[in-house]
């Protein structure tokens, strides 16, 4: 668990200071199946990262074609360095990154709030 102030305010020395990664991944109308079957061979991939923490990838309610992925790594290099300058990384876009339209976003976000 991590130190927590007053209304679950983050210290400014907070010990839990892992990044996120956000990115809403829009996939190709009628594809939802197979990038859902492509995400599960490469989410081995990315967890086997160093710095690599935890996945999330949630399917939007509304527009079922759009996927919430939230990667939780050790620093921001874990993710722009070590994995996209990786092997592993080649496979990873070879397996996903066709899926997309438009191709996403992707930002990394600190610790602030959390109850």
């Amino acid at each position: 668990m991590m130190p927590k102030e007053d209304h679950g305010r983050l210290p400014s020395q907070a010990v839990w200071s892992m990044i996120l990664e956000h990115a809403c991944l829009d996939v190709i109308d009628g594809e939802e199946r197979a990038f859902e079957e492509a995400f599960d061979r490469a989410k081995r991939i990315i967890a086997s990262m160093p710095g690599f923490n935890a996945l999330r990838l949630d399917r939007c309610l509304e527009t079922p074609s759009r996927y919430l992925l939230l990667v939780e790594w050790d620093r921001l290099e874990d993710h722009t360095e070590g994995f996209r300058g990786s092997a592993e990384y080649q496979e990873w876009r070879q397996l996903l990154h066709h899926f997309y339209n438009p191709f996403p976003v992707v930002e990394h976000y600190e610790p602030l709030v959390r109850l």
